[in-house]
């Protein structure tokens, strides 16, 4: 860790005590021990049920060289990139005050701890290697360089020591912090939200996933341009200060960062029809699967909570787990039973994080569906976690605005309890009004779980008397899978069926054998 002396220069509220700057010392001093656990090899242990993970190799081969990031090259061609090495420093704010709070600065030095550990392992996942960081007490950030000037002064001279070529915030930076940030201390700096994007951009594999991630990106982007006066201009709008300028030529043109703009601006409003085009097709799933009454269940949660292990316990799907923040973009729905049979659909969602971009949440907006369309709720929680319960409100505040999740019956799952601690277990269990306990790595509690969701999902209601023809095995077929069957016998009409099924069901067995 490097050691910052007090700048005599710096403005009262970036002027450490010595208490303080020992907080802070002690703070980074935590994370950068942490640090290289996110990609460690060997980090991420499988279970039996997680499968072949064959996922897993190809995401591995894919994942860009370690140590080396991607950074756009041209802001009119999201998909060209030129590789960069990335060593970084990072940077967090922490303040007593809660409007503080709300402007990007932790309310605490615990709080300023957990969110910058966080950030480190988002570093690590992006393939970046994390040498040093700095933390620093403010009142509010500094709406010129978000430390100050005085601070951004010894974050240069933290950056030159450490070698290090890229500066990662800990709070989303406005366009004008982030151009003053840099001309101080010469490198890149990125925030919290670009990081996140680009996480997105290396793990996002189906076409709708990708097409999300890039309109995300470029709504991020959009603003961030960054011009360099006349020099940019691609043409001249008629006889530039001549006399035989006509009314409405004069002027330099469309400059480049007007031509990026628009060309920005035309590619979004593709990318958002590509996405809309693709909405019917997933619609059309769960269409099916309400007209065929299959009940759904929602994994949802904070990244790396266990969702996909979960899946895969309850499933055995064998959908990639990795110990990684955003492992899992695309949804992943599977189909299993209950112990007395009734099929129901698991599907696994993208995690979120705290702060998580506003334009991630609009542009996944489309796959969080799947959550108001669902039964159940399983909102999978790391009980490990330092602090389970910001989790659970960071998951929820985002959950909020996706339409029909308040009519969803939620029911928290409390994973990765073998190596959880109790006292944290119970405290939660006390405050949240359901709740299981379980281990996806270890199997604990899964047992406890299926049988919850048995009771919880919808049971089919309406009686049915009824003999079914032979020739309508495939209805005979729905019954066993949709409904509960509570005597089967094969007669000369057909086969006897009495039970519960669905409405929509119950009418076409009424209808065939009124027919027979």
């Amino acid at each position: 860790m490097t050691q910052t002396p007090a700048n005599p220069t710096t403005a009262p509220d970036e002027e450490p005590t010595g208490a303080t700057r020992d907080i802070a010392d002690d703070v980074v001093a935590r994370v950068l021990a942490r640090a290289g656990t996110a990609r460690a090899e060997g980090a991420t242990i499988h279970a039996e049920h997680d499968g072949e993970q064959l996922d897993l190799a190809e995401r591995a081969s894919l994942r860009r060289v370690a140590g080396l990031s991607t950074e756009l090259q041209d802001v009119t061609e999201v998909e060209y990139r030129q590789l960069r090495l990335e060593k970084v420093v990072l940077v967090g704010l922490w303040s007593s005050s809660r409007d503080a709070h709300a402007e990007g600065a932790a309310s605490s030095a615990e709080e300023a701890e957990i969110s910058l550990r966080e950030l480190a392992a988002l570093a690590e996942t992006a393939g970046s290697e994390v040498l040093d960081g700095m933390v620093q007490r403010r009142a509010k950030p500094d709406p010129g360089t978000y430390l100050g000037s005085g601070k951004a002064s010894q974050l240069a001279g933290v950056v030159a020591a450490s070698g290090a070529d890229t500066v990662v915030v800990d709070g989303e930076l406005a366009p004008s912090q982030r151009r003053a940030l840099e001309d101080i201390v010469k490198v890149k700096v990125v925030d919290r939200t670009a990081l996140i994007l680009d996480i997105f951009a290396q793990h996002a594999k189906s076409r709708e996933g990708k097409a999300q991630v890039e309109l995300a990106q470029l709504e991020y982007l959009l603003p961030r341009l960054r011009g360099w006066g006349e020099s940019m201009s691609r043409q001249a709008g008629g006889q530039v200060g001549g006399a035989g300028a006509g009314m409405g030529s004069r002027g330099p043109g469309e400059t480049k960062i007007e031509l990026d703009r628009r060309r920005i601006r035309n590619r979004m409003a593709k990318l958002r029809r590509e996405i809309a085009a693709m909405a019917p097709g997933r619609e059309t799933k769960r269409s099916s699967r309400k007209r065929h009454a299959v009940p759904s269940v929602a994994i949802a949660g904070y990244t790396n909570a266990g969702k996909s292990s979960l899946l895969n316990a309850i499933t055995g799907a064998g959908v990639l787990v990795e110990n990684a923040l955003f492992a899992t973009l695309d949804p992943t729905v599977r189909r299993t039973r209950t112990e007395d049979g009734r099929v129901y659909t698991l599907a696994d969602t993208v995690g979120f994080v705290r702060a998580l971009p506003h334009q991630l949440v609009e542009a996944f907006r489309s796959t969080l569906e799947e959550v108001g369309d669902a039964d159940l709720l399983l909102h999978v929680v790391d009980a490990s976690h330092p602090d389970p319960e910001g989790q659970i409100a960071a998951v929820r505040h985002v959950l909020a605005d996706i339409p029909g999740v308040d009519d969803v019956l939620e029911v928290v799952v409390l994973n990765k309890v073998d190596v959880a601690d109790p006292e944290a277990v119970e405290r939660i269990r006390r405050r949240e009004r359901r709740t299981v306990v379980v281990s996806a790595h270890t199997g604990e509690g899964i047992d406890a779980l299926r049988d919850l969701i048995a009771d919880e999902l919808p049971r089919p209601d309406v009686a049915i008397d009824v003999v079914v023809p032979y020739t309508r095995g495939d209805l005979v077929h729905r019954v066993h899978t949709e409904g509960e069957i509570d005597h089967e016998e094969h007669t000369a009409d057909g086969t006897l069926l009495r039970g519960r099924v669905a409405e929509a069901l119950a009418q076409e067995l009424t209808g065939v054998a009124g027919s027979a």
